[in-house]
């Protein structure tokens, strides 16, 4: 199979070309990058073919497209993508609104071709085992959950809204709140929110606390950040805590790791054995490709996680609940 890469602006990018070049019946065609000191030093370190205009790029001989770009650049990226006929990998948020990110899915709808949204945190096999558990019914029924995903602040384009469209609450909620509907099957009902910035002197949000509820009558929390500073052993956390009626289980998708001791900078560190997500994510999307299927996480996914971020923004503005459709 042959799939380019569009943009490195989002750190992901590295990891999901890595992914690739580990697969053996995979080949990169290139890299496109509108940033022409970024995509040749991009192409240097993967020792790959770099294009700086984006049509030539899309007219190359590949079956697919990987796009890393900056949130508010998914939208034109996926529909050109789209009519070029390459399937699609975009990184989340799906876009920077719900108009935007309907058009996405309509686009490639119509030409055909898969729209896969970047959740890796699915792919973990903690989170697996947890989604395992409760569909054979071991949990009982779900009453509520409690999720977090502390991570550090990336800084650059991110902390600027008019292209993220929103800090930690967008950046950060998406992940755990498409673990919570993939659990239960079962959309948001409701969205309370307060939001601000505790951390950093940003004019985005850097923290928030959410409180969801599920049409199934589900209740959950969500407490979301970019709280962790630069010395923290890892970037931060995604961890979800499942209350049933039959029991209570505590799952961390980054909780395999071993700590070691160094006397530099950062001197306790976390050296992850557990599944690489990034890679399980690549893996699938390539196989989902070459069968034509529906992809495991796909753009309604992406559309509904973002849905909530939004409303999570829209909550604190108007100092109440938000009711989603």
């Amino acid at each position: 199979m042959k799939i380019g890469v569009m943009s490195f602006a989002h750190m992901h990018a590295y990891s999901y070309t890595e992914s690739l070049q580990r697969l053996d019946d995979v080949e990169i065609v290139g890299i496109f990058d509108d940033d022409t000191e970024r995509g040749n030093e991009m192409a240097k370190v993967f020792d790959l073919n770099y294009y700086n205009d984006r049509e030539e790029f899309l007219n190359l001989d590949m079956d697919a497209v990987i796009i890393c770009s900056e949130n508010n650049r998914h939208k034109e990226m996926v529909i050109a993508a789209a009519k070029a006929k390459k399937h699609i990998l975009c990184e989340k948020p799906i876009a920077t609104n719900i108009e935007d990110a309907k058009e996405m899915i309509q686009i490639c709808e119509e030409n055909e071709v898969i729209l896969q949204i970047a959740f890796p945190v699915r792919y973990s096999s903690n989170m697996m085992a947890l989604k395992k558990s409760i569909d054979m019914g071991e949990l009982g029924d779900i009453v509520a959950f409690r999720t977090t995903n502390r991570g550090q602040n990336p800084g650059g384009w991110f902390i600027d809204n008019s292209i993220s469209g929103g800090g930690a609450v967008l950046d950060h909620t998406v992940h755990m709140l498409d673990i919570m509907r993939w659990l239960i099957n079962d959309e948001v009902k409701t969205v309370t929110a307060v939001v601000d910035s505790f951390f950093h002197n940003i004019e985005t949000d850097d923290a928030g606390l959410l409180t969801v509820t599920f049409e199934n009558g589900v209740i959950a929390s969500h407490d979301t950040s970019w709280s962790k500073f630069k010395q923290f052993p890892t970037w931060g956390d995604a961890t979800i805590e499942v209350i049933g009626t039959k029991g209570t289980v505590f799952v961390d998708a980054y909780g395999d790791h071993l700590k070691t001791f160094k006397n530099d900078e950062k001197a306790l560190q976390h050296l992850n054995f557990g599944t690489n997500m990034d890679y399980e994510l690549i893996k699938d999307f390539v196989n989902c490709v070459k069968e034509n299927r529906q992809p495991f996480i796909t753009g309604y996914d992406g559309l509904k996680a973002m849905e909530v971020g939004l409303a999570a923004y829209e909550s604190n503005e108007r100092k109440e609940t938000i009711h989603l459709s």
